[in-house]
């Protein structure tokens, strides 16, 4: 029986609250589990005095023996507590920008170095023609 350790959605609408569980993986999010493990409660402020998670670390550690796998968001909890260690996520693919903001990228520096062009041409041309009507007037 594959075991997973995670959330189980409780309260109201627009007020959650989770209760950290062990179930098996073909159960239902809300529906049966073999334990409850803890609490997380979204509303209350990050740094505020009440405690956002609570864990029973005895049976955290438990079942983490047993071999259930904590879910990402529960493994980030057991990460903060000391419970268990969350590898660094590493994605530099994911900030770059998609084909088609790349292509507009590219027609924006094209268009500039057009226009930067046609203002250096014009300004060489600006300044031939003081040139010429000066050799004009020399002569």
């Amino acid at each position: 029986m594959a075991l997973k350790i995670r959330l189980a959605r409780a309260g109201s609408k627009k007020r959650p609250y989770y209760h950290i569980v062990v179930a098996d993986v073909r159960s239902p999010r809300d529906g049966r589990f073999i334990e409850q493990i803890g609490a997380w409660n979204p509303m209350l402020p990050k740094d505020g005095e009440a405690a956002r998670v609570t864990l029973k670390e005895d049976r955290v550690k438990h079942w983490l023996e047993v071999g259930a796998q904590p879910t990402d968001r529960v493994l980030r909890f057991l990460d903060e507590a000391g419970l268990a260690k969350r590898p660094a996520r590493n994605n530099p693919n994911k900030a770059k920008p998609g084909k088609a903001a790349q292509e507009r990228v590219a027609m924006k520096q094209q268009k500039e170095e057009e226009a930067k062009a046609a203002a250096e041409a014009a300004a060489a041309e600006a300044a031939e023609a003081p040139a010429a009507e000066e050799a004009a007037a020399a002569e």
